[in-house]
């Protein structure tokens, strides 16, 4: 594919009206496959890199990816930056693609990876689900045992168990929540944060389907939903927080520049000692000079 191939892929994905331009490099690169830079809006791809079109594709959906939050942000931000943010806009790229035959996703293309991905999924995720919702069931035993002795259940989980308390407040909430193990307990710790039961039961639908965690993240978590800032205030926000930097900056500048004025004035205070040294007449006899003793 060409420059132009691929820009147009990419706008079939995902259509900006903000300018951008695809730069094959021509170059293999050990460091990075490609890289977005922002002050041209050039996504530079690193072309002798590639095997497929299919990965050149991939890494040019990642470099958008950079683009669109670059672009899209009403405040400066950084492009190198891989936030929670970037990876639920790239991944939703990916699935785009996919859907429009853009992109072939190779886990599901490549026939090795069929069986590796069914026996983590059936043998370790699934298994590791069952095993903490099993987990959250005994431990609702052992506070009901504490109620009964009325002993601590909090001390029984930080001496006896030696489970950190928000853990175990989680593990719980797995079993009482009855939250689906196929997912894995990492997955399942995320939809124990979303109150709402038909909110957590779509979040639960969509990670079994078609949405990475950091999608489902930033679609579902309360915290990720709410009303987005207004960019008046976030562009108010952006310079109050550069002026402080710069106020801080300045103070370390005129820190530097006194120190530099003192170990100047001290060194030119050394050398102007040093050249009158130098100039001084030397006293003193010499030896060899004087009267002669008698004969």
């Amino acid at each position: 594919m060409n420059n132009d191939q691929i820009k147009e892929r990419l706008l079939q994905i995902r259509n900006t009206e903000e300018y951008f331009e695809v730069v094959l490099s021509g170059k293999k690169s050990k460091k990075v496959n490609g890289l977005y830079k922002p002050e041209s809006r050039e996504l530079v791809l690193h072309n002798k890199n590639f095997h497929s079109d299919n990965e050149l594709m991939y890494t040019a959906i990642h470099e958008y990816a950079h683009h669109l939050q670059f672009t899209d942000s009403p405040v400066p931000i950084s492009t190198r930056a891989h936030t929670g943010d970037f990876w639920s806009l790239f991944h939703g790229l990916l699935y785009d693609a996919e859907r429009l035959r853009l992109y072939s996703n190779p886990f599901k293309a490549i026939e090795d990876f069929e069986e590796l991905t069914r026996r983590i999924r059936e043998k370790i995720l699934s298994v590791n689900g069952e095993l903490m919702k099993e987990l959250g069931e005994l431990l609702i035993q052992a506070q009901k045992l504490c109620e009964k002795h009325h002993t601590s259940f909090t001390d029984y989980l930080d001496r006896v168990l030696r489970i950190p308390r928000t853990s175990a407040n989680t593990i719980i909430k797995t079993k009482l929540l009855d939250i689906d193990p196929r997912l894995g307990y990492e997955n399942m710790k995320t939809l124990t944060r979303i109150s709402d039961a038909e909110t957590r039961k779509q979040a639960e639908t969509a990670l079994l389907e078609d949405m990475s965690p950091d999608m489902v993240k930033r679609t579902y978590l309360p915290t990720s939903r709410v009303k987005p800032v207004d960019p008046l205030e976030q562009l108010i926000a952006e310079k109050d927080r550069l002026e402080r930097q710069i106020k801080r900056l300045q103070h370390k500048l005129e820190e530097i520049s006194r120190k530099l004025t003192e170990y100047q004035t001290e060194r030119d205070e050394q050398t102007r000692r040093e050249e009158e040294q130098e100039r001084r007449p030397e006293t003193g006899t010499s030896a060899g000079v004087g009267i002669p003793p008698r004969e």
